[in-house]
């Protein structure tokens, strides 16, 4: 019998409905309470005519995770299927790779044995049959996360998708369990290689996380391209593919299915974002200190005719006046940084939002640093009388679960600085405040994804782009809209002049109004007035 990689596929297809659930891998019964959108559909099958193999670039809230688990249950069914089929027409006496790159190339299933994942039989006799139906009702599946937050999570949802309890282990810390379907972090199967051989699929949750840069991670991909016959799959918002950081990703895990915003958007499945964007200025002493870093920072860049922070830090190393400059370079970048994150009219234009706009609503501020976080806090509780919460790494999961069940009861804004940027959804929370100084897209789509989840009745989802004209923060807006997007949804003048912009100095005591390139002085103004403007 000769078969080309189109005809496997069509017994994949195939194979669906013919496996009966008994005897077969504990992920056949995933049962969905509730049908994959076309999208989703289109993503596993996607995955499926790649080999099995590919990442998955889905904004966040689209579903990603229940697109892992349908690919899984298809590609644990689908292989066992093909193995059946060749043990029942095939003398088993050469090695076979279903997997061959030319779809239309004849793969010899005549004398052949099967070979799937870490399967290998040779029926001689009813013992050897016996043993290999027993290794296709198995389908080991290793589900990487890179927090342990998340593997609670992603336990709670298998099991309410209909996989049993005892089949499922967590991979981490004191425990030790490893079952058919596994849920482990990143650092804890980093230590324990093993699992990943012996997984026949691994699916990398937020594989963005482990790019290049992640130097302690580069063998947990070593280990996967050892066997081409795994299959794998890769889930993330956002990837850039242009950044060199993420090339291992791209080559063992190509994107088969993107997924972003925008087009989640217009066809309903997020709420639609609208970027606020807040313009507030230095203080006079914060200008002077902002100026004096960004001097230093230039002439000493000059001095070492270096200007990024990769090839500087190259110098720490050398020792002498070379690596001196550098750590003075350093430090000079991290003053600044911090400077721009705890900028003292940031703060009052956050606590600014909660107290006057969003009083009673949820609301997530996402930051750099637990230094401006906790200032703003500060301001919140001493000075206006609201109470606030920050969420940080620090905390312990009981501390966390005990803050987030008091969230819109007790207590509104929800501070943070990464902890909740990566895998809890609140679909209800509908407005977000960034103060972070950053140009990481990456960071940046998650923390929008945290509140443009759709739920009942919510349409839209604020998301307030704090930053300091004329310094470097002006990355941040840009950031911002190019994590969305929806550009047009953004009331900013630094694209087009046409737009109105209002500005804000210390406490509202002066605004510009600019429309085109005509300016005049008003007097002050309140956050209400801003929202006027738009109205």
């Amino acid at each position: 019998m000769r078969m080309t990689r189109a005809d496997i596929y069509a017994k994949v297809k195939a194979s669906e409905d013919e496996r009966p659930d008994r005897g077969s891998p504990v992920i056949g019964h995933l049962k969905f309470p509730f049908n994959l959108k076309k999208d989703q559909e289109e993503a596993v099958e996607a995955w499926i005519r790649n080999d099995f193999r590919g990442s998955i670039i889905y904004s966040t809230g689209t579903g990603k995770t229940e697109i892992a688990f349908e690919c899984a249950r298809r590609a644990a069914r689908a292989k066992a299927g093909i193995m059946s089929d060749i043990a029942i027409n095939t003398d088993f006496k050469h090695n076979i790779n279903i997997h061959d790159s030319d779809e239309n190339k004849p793969v010899d299933t005549d004398n052949a044995t099967p070979t799937t994942n870490n399967f290998r039989c040779t029926f001689q006799n009813d013992s050897d049959e016996r043993a290999f139906n027993k290794s296709i009702s198995q389908f080991r599946i290793l589900l990487l996360v890179p927090r342990i937050v998340l593997i609670e999570q992603n336990v709670k949802r298998l099991i309410k998708y209909g996989i049993p309890k005892k089949q499922i282990g967590v991979y981490f810390g004191e425990k030790k369990e490893v079952c058919e379907i596994t849920v482990s972090t990143y650092q804890s199967i980093n230590n324990n290689l093993d699992i990943l051989r012996n997984s026949q699929m691994i699916i990398f949750d937020e594989v963005h996380l482990i790019g290049e840069s992640a130097k302690s991670f580069s063998q947990i991909f070593d280990v996967v391209v050892e066997d081409r016959r795994k299959a794998i799959l890769g889930l993330t918002a956002t990837i850039d593919e242009n950044d060199a950081n993420f090339n291992t990703i791209l080559s063992v895990l190509p994107p088969v299915r993107k997924y972003q915003v925008k087009e989640a958007v217009r066809d309903g499945r997020l709420a639609r974002p609208v970027i606020l964007p807040i313009k507030v200025n230095l203080t006079e002493v914060e200008r002077r200190i902002y100026y004096d870093c960004s001097s230093r920072i230039t002439t000493i860049a000059s001095r070492l005719n270096r200007f990024d922070a990769q090839s500087i830090s190259l110098l720490l190393r050398k020792g002498g006046p070379a690596a001196f400059m550098a750590k003075t370079w350093f430090a000079n970048v991290r003053k600044r940084r911090a400077l721009l994150n705890c900028a003292d009219n940031k703060i009052l234009a956050a606590a600014d939002i909660i107290s006057k706009k969003h009083p009673k609503q949820r609301i997530m501020v996402f930051s750099e640093t637990l230094e401006s976080v906790h200032k703003l806090r500060e301001e919140l509780q001493h000075k206006r009388r609201i109470k606030s919460y920050v969420i940080e790494s620090k905390l312990k999961a009981n501390e966390r679960q005990e803050i987030l069940s008091k969230w819109g009861v007790e207590f509104y804004p929800l501070l943070s600085v990464h902890t909740l940027e990566i895998g809890y959804d609140v679909p209800e929370v509908g407005v977000a405040i960034i103060l972070a100084n950053t140009s990481n897209i990456n960071q940046t789509i998650q923390r929008i994804g945290r509140v443009i989840r759709k739920s009942d009745g919510k349409e839209a989802a604020f998301i307030y782009a704090i930053y300091l004209t004329g310094t470097t923060d002006h990355h941040t807006l840009r950031t911002v809209k190019r994590a969305t997007g929806m550009t047009q949804d953004s009331y900013d003048d630094a694209d087009n002049e046409k737009t109105k912009e209002i500005s804000f100095s210390k406490r509202g005591r002066s605004k510009t109004h600019k429309l085109g390139m005509k300016q005049v002085q008003k007097e002050p103004t309140t956050l209400d007035d801003y929202f006027r403007e738009f109205k």
